[in-house]
């Protein structure tokens, strides 16, 4: 239900792709069977009702008297059979890709290149150094259950099977049957975590897509991608995570999290590469009597052991019985328990990776060049080395992050205890560093073990001691980055490098060198601007261009969730985008490599949106193959549920790094400086408006907090750390997650629209059209704002609103909302020349508006349910049946927090 201003002329008739029909009809099946044919009859006469009233009949079957009429049991049924439409609805989605627009592959950005006079070799040396990133973070948007992913990730490897023509499972099940059977688990799973997650849980459910999908999708990738480029690819795609890492406001993450985080994921690891080789021994049956053999890989079967006279003549079996006792050795060091399938010989444990992966490769060349199979990486044997080289004995590299504030209280405490300054939080930044670049210029510790010291130091120093042992254990990829949260200045990287001192991960003999990377996270407004500035004096510091010589480049991090609750959608794009380009310039006048971590959250309120254009969108000279991205809470089920879904995603985020790097700019020079000209005026005013209503409006805080379910979110059991970052009741110290997740849930979607009409006003149409058309960077933009409005909705924004108890800000606040957002959608109309939202995006318009009709009744369902539960009825179904919707709108909107 948009505003007509926004929409006329009618849209095209709702469709279904058959999936949805085929999942639907089952699912009304089992609602049939296991709720009753009176639950059934009410759901489906409500659902029809609904989809009827989006085709434009006025309240048709009385829709309103019908969610009315049901009981608690009915409401709470009904409210799980559209979460499950609505989970299904997406998988039928994510199987055909319609609703998204990330189609980029390698092939099709070579063949792009090539159009520009650019050929795969350029390609390959610029990979050479490249490094493309994903990773994962625990932050808490994913409302669904692990159990209910797994059913649906069951129900999805079947509709492949059914897609493939079978009509059995290998387990001789009816293929059809056995989805039906699956619909009818996920109607009787629990729906809703009873218990708050806790940080182990968190490990277990991101290991879950580190072991099942990253970690066979991504040597398959790499195989065709080698078929693609002619030959094989440097390892440029690799995984990061910061769940066990992330101390930001999270209590809970400590040593022991971060030993069982990066413990599990190993585990994982070289379990997989045991599974691997015993599959090998069992391919390869190569004779020495039929086939020529390297003499490597006969010393590689001599030292095996395997003196078993049924494989004398077949070395590459003895060989591999060799490599295997070695990594099961490996395994017995690392985890203290043999390996799931004892060795037949014993060996010595590798030292590393890399002496697993030269074994391997040995057999490999043998293969290709004397015993002529299988020369590409296709093979299950280049499959195995891949892995080894892209995931290690670590599977992901965990970051580590923590508040500069924590850092400062714990430098601060050491200093004192030490005896070398008694007040440090006193001195001016001048002092700090001065101070902070002796202690670094020398050996000695700060700590002592005959101190005492708070339990906030014991805890920040004990992390450190465990990166430390990490290193030792699963080697230096395991850990490579500290991500410094509210960095504002450059004592507060060099505090970080201090405390690695302290563990031994900064030496400042022979040249300074930190094991691990201090990188700033910059988050505000005011900190994005600062940004070049406190990045060109760190690059000063010869201590620091020694370090960062030896890593080969330097990381900083901007933050897209804080930047847009400080100062909105516009004003966050747009100073995200000059941060960027003037670090660039930065960086290129130190002669240091730059990377970019960019930490993007599901909602477009949170840098959400298209990864492909969102990156094919960077200003020139800002990416140059290296990026990391964090994909977070609900999009990681989204993008990585399937193999399928994750290749997809992975390949454009690829494709998308490459192009941004290479191909010629599109937009000429003095077209840039034209247009961000117009960009900086339409921040500035997109930046008032939102900052009068959201900062400066007498009351706001409290009308935000009555009209969404805010304190309804954050009693969900939906992840490890808190909602708030303290008992205040000021937006400022919200976190952005709970700010952008609760206006979805109120249809309202704020943070990724507001001020935007205003500032559209006060420019030329017909320029911004000239900016659409020529500029990635502004069609992104809109393209997001767009997507933004089609899924907000003032007219049940408005049933919302009659939350806020005093009738006069109710009214002057969403009021003010409701014109304000009917103005931005006029606007958006006018300069992108439609007459009614996604008009030139019929996949994702059909996407959005086949959900529509099962949302709406889910929000008018909440709003009864919040009015009930706040007036203090304490029924326990009120409070599921509030919770459940809170599970199922967030699964229809998909990119709501």
């Amino acid at each position: 239900m948009t505003n007509s201003t926004a929409r006329a002329p009618a849209a095209p008739p709702l469709s279904q792709n058959a999936d949805v029909r085929f999942l639907g009809r089952i699912l009304g099946d089992v609602i049939r069977t296991y709720g009753g044919d009176a639950l059934f009859r009410r759901i489906e006469d409500i659902r029809a009702a609904s989809v009827d009233r989006h085709r434009g009949v006025e309240n048709p079957r009385g829709i309103d008297a019908m969610l009315d009429a049901l009981t608690l049991d009915e409401t709470v049924g009904f409210v799980r059979a559209f979460m499950l439409f609505s989970m299904l609805a997406n998988l039928a989605e994510d199987r055909q890709d319609t609703g998204a627009d990330e189609q980029g592959t390698l092939a099709e950005a070579l063949r792009h290149l090539e159009s520009q006079g650019m050929g795969s070799d350029r390609v390959l040396a610029m990979l050479e150094s490249a490094l493309i990133s994903p990773v994962l973070t625990a932050h808490p948007t994913e409302v669904m259950r692990k159990s209910m992913l797994d059913h649906r990730n069951r129900i999805a490897i079947l509709m492949r099977q059914r897609d493939a023509g079978f009509t059995d499972t290998l387990d001789g099940e009816v293929i059809e049957e056995a989805i039906a059977g699956e619909v009818a688990l996920l109607w009787q799973t629990r729906a809703l975590r009873r218990q708050r997650l806790y940080v182990a849980d968190e490990v277990d459910i991101a290991l879950a897509y580190l072991r099942d999908v990253f970690l066979p999708v991504l040597p398959v990738l790499y195989a065709r991608w080698e078929r693609d480029l002619g030959r094989r690819p440097a390892p440029f795609l690799t995984l990061g995570s910061w769940i066990g890492g992330d101390r930001d406001g999270n209590p809970h993450v400590t040593a022991d999290s971060l030993e069982l985080a990066l413990g599990r994921a190993s585990q994982a690891a070289l379990g997989a590469y045991l599974d691997e080789l015993n599959a090998l021994g069992a391919e390869l049956s190569v004779s020495i009597e039929l086939a020529a053999v390297s003499d490597a890989v006969k010393a590689l079967a001599e030292r095996s052991g395997d003196t078993s006279p049924v494989r004398a003549d077949e070395p590459y079996r003895r060989a591999i019985t060799g490599i295997y006792a070695r990594l099961a050795a490996t395994y017995q060091q690392l985890f203290g328990r043999p390996a799931p399938r004892p060795p037949l010989v014993q060996a010595e444990p590798y030292p590393d990776a890399a002496a697993l992966r030269a074994d391997l490769e040995t057999l490999q060349r043998s293969l290709a060049t004397d015993s002529k199979l299988r020369p590409r990486g296709g093979n299950a044997l280049g499959r195995l080395i891949r892995a080894v080289e892209t995931f290690g004995f670590h599977l992901a590299r965990l970051d580590l992050r923590q508040n500069a504030d924590v850092h400062a209280r714990v430098v601060a405490e050491l200093l004192t205890v030490a005896g070398v300054t008694s007040d440090y939080a006193a001195l001016e930044e001048g002092e700090r560093v001065a101070l902070l670049r002796r202690e670094l210029a020398t050996e000695r510790l700060l700590a002592s073990p005959y101190a005492q010291y708070s339990a906030e130091t014991r805890s920040e120093l004990a992390i450190l001691h465990a990166a430390a042992q990490a290193h030792r254990r699963y080697g230096s990829s395991s850990v490579t980055t500290y991500i410094v949260s509210k960095c504002e200045s450059v004592s507060d990287l060099l505090e970080v490098n201090v405390l690695l001192k302290e563990a031994g991960l900064y030496r400042p003999r022979d040249g300074a060198r930190a094991a691990i990377m201090a990188v700033p996270l910059f988050e505000t407004i005011v900190d994005l601007t600062r940004s070049a500035d406190i990045m060109r004096s760190w690059l000063a510091l010869p201590e620091t261009a020694a370090s960062v010589a030896a890593h080969g480049h330097q990381e900083v991090m901007v933050g897209y969730s804080d930047s847009n609750k400080d100062g909105g959608y516009l004003t966050s794009v747009w100073c995200l985008h000059q941060a960027t380009e003037a670090l660039a310039g930065v960086f290129e006048a130190c002669g240091t490599r730059m990377q970019v971590f960019h930490g993007r959250g599901g909602a477009v309120g949170r840098g959400g949106g298209s990864s492909f254009a969102a990156i094919r969108a960077q200003p020139p000279a800002t990416v140059k193959g290296r990026i990391r991205i964090t994909e977070q809470g609900e999009i990681i089920a989204a993008k990585y549920g399937t193999r399928e879904s994750a290749a997809r995603h992975l390949e454009a985020i690829t494709a998308a790094t490459i192009l941004a790097s290479l191909e010629n700019a599109s937009l000429p020079d003095s077209d840039r400086r034209r247009f961000g000209a117009v960009m900086e005026s339409l921040s500035a005013a997109a930046f008032r408006a939102y900052r009068s209503l959201v900062y400066e409006t007498a009351g706001f805080a409290i009308f935000f907090r009555q009209m969404t379910p805010l304190q309804e979110i954050a009693e969900l059991k939906i992840g490890s750390r808190p909602a708030s970052r303290s008992s205040s009741q000021r937006i400022e110290d919200l976190r952005a997650i709970p700010w952008v997740f609760s206006w979805a849930q109120a249809r309202v979607m704020l943070p990724g629209w507001y001020g935007v009409g205003e500032a559209l006003s006060a420019a030329d149409a017909g320029l911004l059209r000239e900016m659409l058309d020529a500029w990635p960077f502004f069609r992104a933009t809109l393209d997001n704002l767009e997507m933004v409005l089609s899924k907000s909705d003032m007219d049940i924004a408005a049933h919302y609103a009659s939350l806020v108890a005093d009738t006069a800000l109710r009214e002057a606040l969403f009021g003010r909302l409701r014109d304000a957002w009917r103005h931005t959608c006029d606007k958006l109309l006018e300069v992108t020349g439609q007459t009614r939202l996604l008009e030139k995006h019929p996949s994702l318009e059909a996407s959005i508006r086949l959900r529509l009709p099962y949302i709406e009744p889910l929000n008018m369902l909440q709003v009864e349910l919040l009015k009930r539960h706040r007036a203090g009825e304490h029924d326990s179904r009120v409070r599921e049946g509030i919770h459940l919707s809170i599970n199922a709108i967030a699964t229809a909107l998909r990119n709501s927090g």
